[in-house]
């Protein structure tokens, strides 16, 4: 969870309320709750805390420590597919241990982008009895810095969620098709690479899938984007029990849907404002573009 300020060709922010987690939970929201693991520092507004409360998500597992809430700053040019970070500040997330409680233990678990070494005592804690299925997030970053650690939480999970950058700079791969394979031979049996302007690929054991994304006129903020992708597809996912490849497919979808709310405003103001009865709209009409 985190503070951002924020620039794009469309506005500034100086602050808004974002980090992984936030994200990932609005985007499961609209079909599943959702219990949150994380931590933020004192100066966390009270304010984002009541905007936490608007959906089902358990708050118990959420950390208040002594320092400053992580805290992120970038800019966007006429290219949203990226962002140019000028500061990043880690604060409380530097020294988080997270000591997990449950009143139900969960079937599935999502590990957002975060330091590996902090996914993996997620893991330690939930992993037995096994659960239903797990899928992480990653970045540039812990590929980077901490491969070694990022490489034993690969080799535990059902899924790894990773955009086409990532997947080419874990693997060595130029071509997506065989990093897929690369990240597969790691251990995951499902491996999804978002693309952003250009839609996702999903690859399993045998079979590959691949979806556009939703067409859209007005692009304000990509930030969570693929936070948000994950929370709609996870979401799917838990709210069916299905974790059959064609059931996937449509986790994808909702997963892709629901990430183009996120990008039409900054922070969270779009999810905030939508309903289950807009999505499945939205849907519908990808459905018919999507398909021949």
């Amino acid at each position: 969870m985190a503070i951002d300020s924020l620039e794009t060709p469309f506005g500034k922010r100086p602050r808004v309320f974002g980090g992984s987690a936030t994200y990932f939970s609005f985007g499961a929201t609209f079909l599943t709750p959702v219990a949150l693991a994380a931590v933020v520092g004192k100066d966390f507004p009270e304010e984002y805390r009541r905007v936490l409360k608007e959906r089902p998500i358990d708050l118990a597992n959420l950390e208040v420590a002594d320092g400053e809430t992580f805290f992120w700053r970038g800019k966007y040019g006429l290219d949203l597919n990226s962002a140019q970070t000028l500061e990043t500040r880690l604060n409380v997330l530097a020294d988080f241990n997270p000591k997990l409680a449950f009143k139900k233990k969960p079937d599935y678990l999502f590990l957002a982008n975060v330091d590996p070494v902090i996914q993996g005592r997620v893991l330690d804690q939930l992993a037995k009895p096994r659960l239903k299925f797990v899928a992480a997030d990653t970045m540039n970053f812990w590929i980077a810095n901490k491969l070694k650690e990022l490489r034993k939480v690969i080799s535990r999970v059902d899924c790894l969620v990773l955009n086409d950058g990532e997947a080419r700079q874990l693997t060595g791969e130029s071509n997506l098709i065989r990093a897929a394979q690369r990240v597969k031979e790691m251990g995951p049996s499902r491996v999804v690479i978002k693309k952003g302007e250009h839609g996702v690929l999903l690859f399993d054991e045998d079979s590959f899938f691949a979806l556009p994304a939703y067409p859209l006129e007005s692009v304000f903020d990509p930030t969570g984007a693929g936070d948000s992708f994950a929370g709609g597809m996870m979401g799917y996912l838990a709210s069916t029990g299905d974790l059959g490849f064609q059931n996937f497919k449509k986790a994808i979808a909702w997963g892709s849907v629901v990430a183009s709310f996120t990008v039409e405003d900054f922070g969270l103001e779009a999810l905030r404002k939508i309903r289950l009865p807009d999505i499945k709209e939205r849907l519908a009409i990808f459905r018919k573009i999507s398909t021949f």
